[in-house]
């Protein structure tokens, strides 16, 4: 037998310290949890996608009483970017949760579904993203989608 030990990194910023361009992106995610429609959960969630060209994309969560029916924030910007701008990279994502009127206070990391799509995303244009999950008590910045899914099921996997 053999063990493997799997790590990722993560630097955790206040927002006061991130970048301008990620605060911005940060303040869009959060703006958009306003949107989502979540008369269910009642868990706000926003997303804003930063184009390699300049552009943001956002988006919300969309939630249906059949609950597979409804989509997370993640995927709703992500197919939105990858719909309307298919030749230009998403280089950050910015992710922001809200509920019983105020922004959550420790993260909340994004779902396999979501993880999933956000790694196609990176690897169909062999550009990382960024990925910036906004808390209350920090913003944690992850330099890449793909360490947010460690072992990950990706195209190389399907080439035998």
């Amino acid at each position: 037998m053999k063990e493997l030990q799997i790590q990722t990194s993560v630097k955790v910023y206040s927002y006061d310290e991130l970048e301008p361009e990620l605060a911005r992106l940060v303040d869009m995610a959060k703006a958009k949890t306003q949107d989502a429609y979540c008369p269910y959960s009642h868990f706000h969630v926003g997303a804003a996608a930063l184009l390699a060209d300049g552009q943001v994309i956002t988006g919300a969560n969309q939630e249906n009483a059949a609950y597979p029916s409804g989509l997370c924030a993640e995927r709703v910007t992500l197919f939105a970017a990858n719909a309307n701008h298919p030749n230009t990279p998403v280089v950050a994502l910015a992710l922001a949760c809200y509920t019983h009127g105020h922004f959550t206070r420790e993260v909340a990391s994004p779902c396999g579904a979501c993880r999933q799509v956000m790694l196609e995303t990176e690897t169909r244009f062999a550009t990382p993203m960024k990925v910036i999950l906004y808390c209350e008590e920090g913003c944690y910045v992850f330099d890449k989608a793909s360490d947010l899914l460690p072992l990950c099921f990706a195209a190389g996997n399907l080439e035998g």
